[in-house]
Parts: structure tokens; sequence; C-alpha cells
């Protein structure tokens, strides 16, 4: 890729990076601010559940405006808007409801941000660019997940959180947020000032339904994958203070384990590009799932020791990072580009959904094997669904589909 479409490459990153650090710090603020105010577990889970509430019912009717008008950067723009005030909004509430309204409200502003980020991605990259270009969208966000909860942290301070302390913490997030605005209306109007010559409008009569699109060679198996590995982060963050707890392993080691997760993930997807030219997608997908699975299983087992648990929260972690890349490479080219938008909003919408119904089904185990059942549960859940990727990439029917741009260039 090259002059414009870097340039707007680049405005990209810097946005999402800015975005998703505000937005990471704002997410454990919004249990802070709940507690702070009197609210007990009821209330926590309510407002983190709202935070995946619109997200649902927004994504694909997002995804299906981007096929038909093609303006991801509107998106972005709104998206990018709307998470600095809806962090605003946090800092202000002054109780346990508007707390959880401003975290729907952040909620939606994601969904935003990440159905016009990917979208874009899908529309100035070649097909031989797309993993290069979802590798650095996604690491630009595992940026943003290490730095949010780091500011929020230092935004907090020691001692007991109370309701002016939360308050500061979430209006500095929302400060941070706010100077993402600038940068995603540069790229907008870079993206509308200086076009590349414009691909002609696809024919509406391509598009494919949402009910078909989950029957296309290659879609159901990288929607299972990419919900098995995001829901598996979720459940290790949740589950590993109580797992080291039962171990007397203390909370700095924790933090230490968690830290070196996120940037192997981080370091494995600026290289995805090259992985993915060098072992190819499926056997990759496969390894991500499988090998991270067993990087959780060795975690659940009952050991307490360093030399065990750091090597493998580095390996764990550089294989999570790669498969979340490469579905998104999997699912836009399943499909033709008039499909692209509403293909990468499904897969929000079945992340989304996973989020909720996985680490539910993962509670369930706590309760024969105490907190590493949740760990051996998330283990069994990606086992599977890398082997049902690598059935389904050997399946005769897994060819690329009509619609896919040709060419290679460089970034």
């Amino acid at each position: 890729m090259t002059g414009n479409g870097r340039r707007q490459f680049v405005l990209l990153l810097a946005t999402l990076v800015v975005t998703q650090t505000g937005l990471h710090a704002a997410r454990p603020l919004i249990s802070y601010r709940t507690i702070a105010m009197g609210g007990g577990g009821f209330e926590v889970g309510i407002a983190a559940a709202a935070f995946a509430a619109l997200s649902v019912l927004a994504a694909m009717p997002l995804g299906r405006f981007t096929d038909r008008t093609g303006r991801t950067l509107t998106l972005l723009v709104i998206g990018t808007v709307l998470c600095a005030a809806s962090i605003g909004w946090l800092a202000l509430a002054a109780d346990p409801l508007a707390v959880a309204a401003s975290s729907t409200a952040l909620g939606f502003a994601h969904v935003l941000l990440m159905v016009g980020a990917q979208g874009h991605v899908a529309t100035i990259a070649t097909d031989d660019q797309l993993d290069g270009g979802f590798g650095a969208m996604t690491a630009s966000v595992s940026a943003g997940q290490l730095l949010g909860p780091l500011l929020a942290g230092f935004a907090l301070g020691p001692g007991q959180v109370g309701v002016a302390g939360s308050a500061w913490a979430a209006g500095l997030a929302a400060a941070v947020a706010a100077a993402a605005i600038p940068l995603a209306v540069c790229l907008a109007l870079t993206a509308r000032t200086r076009n590349a010559p414009r691909r002609p409008a696809p024919d509406p009569a391509d598009r494919i339904g949402s009910l078909e699109l989950t029957r296309r060679p290659g879609i159901a198996s990288a929607l299972l994958t990419s919900m098995a590995l995001l829901t598996a982060v979720d459940i290790l963050t949740a589950y590993l203070p109580l797992v080291a707890h039962d171990r007397a392993v203390d909370a700095t080691a924790v933090g230490l384990l968690l830290g070196l997760r996120a940037a192997a993930s981080l370091a494995s997807r600026i290289g995805i590009g090259r992985l993915a030219a060098r072992w190819g997608h499926d056997l990759l997908v496969t390894a991500s799932t499988v090998g991270s699975g067993v990087a959780l299983a060795v975690i659940a087992l009952p050991v307490s020791s360093m030399a065990v648990l750091v090597p493998t929260a580095l390996i764990g972690g550089f294989l999570l990072g790669i498969g979340q890349p490469l579905t998104m490479t999997l699912v836009v080219r399943s499909v033709p580009a008039t499909s692209r938008g509403a293909a990468l909003a499904l897969r929000l919408v079945s992340n989304r959904v996973g989020q909720v119904v996985l680490p539910t089904l993962a509670a369930v185990g706590t309760g024969w094997l105490g907190a590493a059942g949740a760990l051996w549960f998330s283990a069994a859940v990606l086992a599977a669904s890398g082997l049902a990727h690598r059935f389904d990439a050997r399946t005769p029917a897994r060819s690329a589909p009509s619609g896919l741009r040709g060419g290679r260039r460089r970034w």
C-alpha cells in the first residue's frame, strides 16, 4: 500500500490505540464507580452486561450499512466521539443506574469503532494485505488493552477507591479518548480529499443474507474459533486471580503473568503477516486454538512455580494473539465484497454472545473442580474449535469465493 492508503492506515492505527486506551481504562472503572456508590455484585454484573447489550442488536445493521454505503469512516468518527462522551458520562454519573447507562453507551461506541475500523481495513487492503492489516489493527487494540488498565491504576492510586477518586480517573480516561477525535476526523478528511480510484459499485443482488452467511464454507468454524479465543482471554483474566489465591501465588505475580500474556499477544499480531505467509492460515488457526488450549490446561494444573507459569503465559499469549486477526481474514475471504461488512459484523455478534454464554458455562465447572475448572472448560472449547476448524479446512467445498480482489502490493 502506498501514498494515501498508507497515511489512512497509520491514522487508523493511531486512532484505535488512543480510543482503546481510554475505553479499557474505563471498563474497570465502571465496576469501581458502581461499588463506590454502594452497588454490590448484582449491580456490577448488570453494568458489565450492559456493555454488550446494544452490540448484539446493532452490529449486523451497522455492517449492512457499510456494505450498502461504504461509509466505514463515518461510523469510526461517530464511535470515537461517543466513546469520549460515554466515558465523560461515567465520570459524571451519580448512581449505579447512570453508570450502567454509560456502560451501554460505551459498548455501542465500541461496536461503531470496530465495525468502522474492520470495514475500512477490508476496503483499503488487497487480499494479500489482509493478514498484515488485520494483524496491525488488532495489535493496536491489544496496545490499548495493555495501556488502559495501567492508566486506570495510575489515576486511582493506592488505597480505597471512593466516588471522587473514581470520577477523577474516569475524567482522565475521557480526556485520553477525546484526544482520538482529531485523529479520526483527519483520517476521514484524508480519505475524502485524496481518494484513490474508486472501485465500481457492487451489485446489491450479490449481497448474502445473515442466515446464509453462516452456511458459507469456513464461516462457522471461523466464528467458533474467534469466540473461543476471545472468551479464553476473558476467562483467564477473571479466574487466574482465584486460581493463584488458592495456590498462595501473590497478586503481583498474577499481574505479571497477565501483562506477559498481553505483551506476547501484541507481539504475535505485529508479525502475523509474515507468519501467515510462512505457515498458512489454516495451520496457524489450528495451532493458535489447540496450543493456547494446552497452555490454559497447564495453568489449570496444580502448579505454582513461576518457572512453569511464566513461559506458559508467554507461549499461550503468543498463540492467543494469532487467531483473532486470521479469523477476520478468513471471514472476509469467504464472502463477496458486497457482504464483507456484514460478515465482520456477524463475527462481532458471535463474539459478544460467546462472552456471555461461555463464561456462564465456565462458572458451572467451578462447582466441581474449583476455579481451575473454568480454565479446563475454556481449554476444552479451544481444542474443540481448533479441531473443528481443521476438519472444515479439509472439506472439498472450501474454496475462494468470487468477488475477491487480486494483485500483490506492499504496505
